[in-house]
């Protein structure tokens, strides 16, 4: 891991096409401004974690068969 110093309004490059900026420091918080292609998606670390595992359920949905009897879906 590469790790950095910067301080407000400071920013560093990712590539060609990704900024991040230090925007504000406020005690143990750091706000951060992130310019990235919209193609590129950002998320925060929970959020990533919580698709990801979205994803993996919807997945193994897929591959299971159906528990509903055939009457009670005629049914509906």
């Amino acid at each position: 891991m590469l790790v950095l110093s910067r301080q407000r309004d400071e920013s560093i490059i990712i590539g060609d096409n990704i900024v991040i900026t230090i925007v504000d420091i406020r005690g143990d918080k750091v706000r951060l401004g992130i310019q990235a292609p919209t193609e590129i998606p950002v998320h925060r670390q929970e959020v990533y974690d919580a698709i990801q595992r979205e994803n993996a359920l919807k997945e193994s949905g897929e591959h299971r068969p159906s528990t509903q009897s055939p009457s009670k879906n005629a049914s509906e």
